[in-house]
């Protein structure tokens, strides 16, 4: 009992240094991958500014949703153009709930390659001449990887959709 105490007690000192948790919220990582974030959503879901949604999205983007099924990356900009942009009267918008950001980097041969970023989001509908108004919450994790030190939206799952209350 006391060896195999002892050999748990080695193996989890031996792999401590390289187990990683979610990292702290002020850190540069985690402040890089907001601002992608933001450039998804703000820009790009909020603003319909499509373009620089469609610099940080590779070819091979995949994209997951519980209730919408899954796209790629052509299927999922004609989606954005169609279903989120092509009424201004009644706009879909995005608001992240900051708190529940969490970043986890990626790492390969101790080399920071990607990271996985979820959190929770609230969608609201913005109509002319009316407030604002909740219409639901959803999780998500995205997947970004660095490539040639530029972030890239490699896979996004959205999930556990559910109306307002």
């Amino acid at each position: 009992m006391l060896k195999k105490t002892i050999l748990i007690l080695g193996l989890f000192i031996t792999l401590s240094p390289v187990m990683q948790g979610q990292i702290k919220k002020k850190s540069d990582l985690f402040l890089q991958l907001k601002r992608m974030d933001s450039i998804v959503f703000n820009e790009g879901f909020n603003n319909c500014k499509l373009n620089e949604l469609e610099k940080i999205i590779p070819e091979d983007f995949e994209f997951y949703h519980d209730i919408g099924g899954n796209s790629g990356k052509n299927k999922f900009m004609a989606d954005m153009k169609m279903n989120i942009c092509s009424n201004p009267d009644k706009k879909p918008i995005r608001k992240l709930v900051v708190e529940s950001l969490e970043v986890y980097p990626l790492y390969n041969n101790n080399a920071l390659y990607g990271a996985i970023q979820n959190g929770v989001h609230e969608f609201w509908i913005k109509e002319a001449n009316k407030e604002l108004y909740k219409t639901g919450t959803a999780k998500f994790s995205t997947t970004w990887i660095l490539i040639d030190e530029k972030w890239l939206m490699k896979n996004v799952l959205s999930f556990d959709h559910k109306a307002a209350q």
